[in-house]
């Protein structure tokens, strides 16, 4: 029998979709930020900390979704990335006689 998704898990894949949003951008934006203003601290400190941040984020995030409904989310999103990079020549990666490795 399935279990329901619950709305503990459904935050918890939010908070973790979160942190990759807010991760490498925002170091990215700080770096921008701190040669804009010409201020080595706000990357120097700035880009670490809300790095760090996002981690946290990252960790509450699977904590809350747990780790059954990460690892099917996570395969689900490898799965989805590989068909758009690779299109069509997904079938050709795939196991061969293996029906449950193949989209």
């Amino acid at each position: 029998m399935r279990e329901k998704p619950t709305t503990k898990m459904m935050i918890g894949l939010g908070l973790v979709a979160f942190s990759y949003v807010i991760g490498l951008p925002a170091v990215i934006a700080m770096g921008i930020l701190a040669v804009w203003l010409r201020e080595p601290l706000v990357g120097i400190i700035g880009g670490p900390l809300i790095y760090a941040i996002s981690t946290i984020i990252f960790i509450v995030g699977i904590k809350m979704a747990g780790k059954r409904y990460f690892h099917v989310f996570s395969r689900w999103l490898v799965r989805v990335v590989l068909e758009k990079i690779l299109g069509e020549d997904i079938r050709a990666v795939c196991a061969p006689g293996r029906d449950d490795s193949c989209p």
